[in-house]
C-alpha cells in the first residue's frame, strides 16, 4: 500500500511489462504495487504503491499471443495476485515491515488509461511492532485507483506537440478503509498528465495533481484542497533472454509540495516530501520476479529526526532513508 511501483504509460504494454504488476508475487518489499501496510499514523501520501502506476516500456512477456485467446484472461484488462514483503517503508513516523497479499490491475481501452491495486495489509500475520492489518484491528483494505482519460481520443484530435505525444485528464484516488475515522485516508488527486516521446527505448510519462484531502489519520489538513503532487515515470527495457524471460527497470519519483500540513500540525510534519522507487522486473509469460528500492525523504510529510512520544517513549521520526520490497508473482 505504498504507491504504486510498477505503473505502465501505455497499459497496452503492460500484458507483460514491469509496471502494473500481473503477477502472482511473494514479495519481501515492492511496490508501483503498493508495499506496505497503513499504521493508524500513516501519511497522506500512503498508497501511493510499492506498486508501481508508471510509465513503462513496450518490453515484457516475450510469448506472442497475449490476447483474451492467448495466455491471459483479457486482451487488454491485465492482472496479477501478489505476495509482497516489504522492509523499512517510511511513509509513517516508524518504519513499517510487512507482508501482504496485492491485487493489482492495468490496461487501456479507448481513451481510458486504467492502473490500480487492492492490497489486504499484513494477510500473513507477519510485520513488526508499527504494523497492524486486516487480522489484527488494522485496516483490512488498502487501495489505489489512476485512471487517465485521454484528451486526444475524447476530442477526436491530434493534441500532441514537440515531445509531447498525448495529454490526459489525470487522476489519482487513494482510499485506506481504516477500522475507524482516525485510522481512515482518503484522498484524491486530479490534474493534467503526458506522454512524453524520448526518441528512444526510455518510456517517460509526467502527471501533475492538485490534492483534496479527506480523511487522513486525523491529520490536520483533513477537508480540504491541501498541495500539489508532480510525478515523473519512467520505465527502460533491459533485455531478454533465451528462456523467454524480459528484464526490466522501471521508476517513478513523486514530489508532494504546497501543503499547509507543517502549518498547522506543528514541527513533526512538513509541507512537501519525496518518494524516488526503483524497479527491476524479471519476468516470464506469467510468472514474474520483482525487486524494488525506494528513497523517502520526509516520507508521508514526517519530519525526519524530530522526536515524538505516543505513549511508550519518545523516538526520532525516521521518515528518510531506504526500503525495501522483494516479489514473485503470477500474471494472468
Amino acid at each position: 500500500m505504498v504507491e504504486g511501483l510498477a505503473r505502465p504509460a501505455a497499459a497496452e504494454r503492460w500484458a507483460g511489462k514491469g509496471s502494473h504488476l500481473l503477477a502472482l508475487s511473494v514479495s519481501l518489499g515492492l511496490g508501483s504495487m503498493t508495499l506496505a501496510a497503513a499504521p493508524a499514523w500513516a501519511a497522506d501520501d500512503q498508497g501511493d504503491a510499492p506498486v508501481i502506476e508508471q510509465e513503462t516500456p513496450d518490453a515484457g512477456p516475450t510469448e506472442e499471443g497475449s490476447t483474451a485467446d492467448g495466455p491471459y484472461l483479457s486482451d487488454w484488462y491485465h492482472q496479477n495476485l501478489t505476495v509482497i514483503g516489504s522492509k523499512n517503508i517510511r511513509f509513517g513516523p516508524q518504519p513499517v515491515d510487512d507482508i501482504y497479499l496485492e491485487y493489482e490491475f492495468f490496461g487501456r481501452k479507448g481513451p481510458l488509461d486504467l492502473y490500480g491495486y487492492i492490497d489486504f495489509p499484513k494477510f500473513f500475520g507477519t510485520g513488526n511492532g508499527a504494523d497492524s492489518g486486516i487480522f489484527d484491528k488494522g485496516s483490512p483494505v488498502f487501495m489505489e485507483l489512476e485512471p487517465r482519460l485521454s484528451i486526444d481520443d475524447m476530442s477526436g484530435k491530434d493534441l500532441s506537440f514537440g515531445p509531447f505525444k498525448e495529454w490526459f485528464v489525470a487522476f489519482d484516488y487513494i482510499f485506506d478503509w481504516g477500522h475507524n475515522t482516525a485510522n481512515r485516508q482518503n484522498t484524491l488527486y486530479a490534474g493534467l498528465g503526458t506522454d512524453i516521446d524520448t526518441g528512444s527505448p526510455l518510456g517517460l510519462s509526467f502527471n501533475f495533481y492538485k490534492r483534496r484531502q479527506w480523511e487522513n489519520y486525523g491529520a490536520g489538513n483533513e477537508h480540504s484542497w491541501d498541495g500539489y503532487r508532480a510525478q515523473l515515470n519512467y520505465s527502460y527495457p533491459l533485455g531478454n533472454f533465451s528462456n523467454g524471460a524480459s528484464l526490466t527497470y522501471v521508476g517513478f519519483t513523486n514530489y508532494d509540495f504546497g501543503s499547509d500540513l507543517r502549518d498547522s500540525d506543528g514541527p513533526s510534519r512538513t509541507n512537501e516530501a519525496v518518494v524516488a522507487t526503483n524497479v527491476l522486473l524479471y519476468q516470464f509469460t506469467h510468472l514474474r520476479f520483482m525487486a524494488v528500492a525506494r528513497y523517502f525523504h520526509n516520507g508521508g510529510q514526517w519530519n525526519d529526526d524530530e522526536v515524538l512520544d505516543f505513549g511508550d517513549g519518545p523516538f526520532h521520526l525516521r521518515s528518510t532513508g531506504w526500503g525495501y520490497y522483494f516479489g514473485v508473482g503470477w500474471q494472468f
